[in-house]
């Protein structure tokens, strides 16, 4: 598994200074300590560090093995995605809602002849409803969150990754989807689906092995 550029510089600092509290190592990195936490968690899980109660984190270094996590660590986007379920941009609010729950979903994908437009939570769909537009009528285009502020992921990254990805920015989903160059420019053409279920599923797998 290949670690990012943070989880490599929060290393680098336990190594030097450790044992060290994860509210000091957030300091140091500027940023909060919830941002930090998957980073912790997964260099924990891989055994590069340790924790102690009332201690903080310590160097042990990659010698040391967790088989669970090196089972985990090769799993790819690819392997574990769900299809896509979504909507067109022109679906109305009222048949998007009945769309999430036929599904049974909390997200849904915004979608033009394959390619992402934005994505639905329903988070969106409370937000519209509590509007004066009438749901019939209204274009989910209206309430979708676009697709330049989407998070989104690959087929090729790692679960982990895309895990990681989903608590930084707290969203229950991700897109998984393929830059595609059409007509001189880059869309993103829509594959699949990961979620917070999606891994949950997979640990609870390899738990019961």
């Amino acid at each position: 598994m290949e670690l990012t550029s943070r989880q490599e510089k929060i290393i680098e600092i336990v190594r030097d200074e450790g044992p060290i509290t994860g509210h000091t190592i957030a300091d140091k990195l500027e940023v909060t300590r919830s941002a930090l936490r998957s980073d912790l968690a997964i260099l924990t899980m891989i055994g590069v560090l340790e924790a102690r109660p009332k201690v903080g984190y310590y160097y042990v270094g990659k010698s040391v093995s967790n088989p669970l996590a090196d089972e985990i660590g090769k799993y790819t986007v690819r392997q574990v995605m769900g299809r896509p379920v979504g909507v067109t941009p022109k679906t109305s609010l009222y048949d998007t809602t009945i769309a999430m729950f036929t599904e049974d979903v909390g997200t849904l994908m915004v979608s033009d002849d394959g390619y992402l437009q934005g994505v639905v939570s329903r988070k969106d769909l409370l937000r519209s409803a509590l509007g004066k537009s009438d749901p019939m009528k209204m274009p989910i285009s209206m309430a979708m969150t676009p697709t330049s502020k989407v998070i989104c992921c690959t087929p090729d990254d790692h679960v982990i990754q895309a895990a990681q990805r989903m608590v930084d920015y707290e969203v229950d989903c991700l897109p998984v989807v393929e830059e595609v160059e059409k007509t001189g420019k880059h869309k993103y053409k829509v594959v699949g689906r990961i979620s917070k279920t999606t891994i949950t599923k997979l640990f609870l797998e390899f738990g019961l092995q």
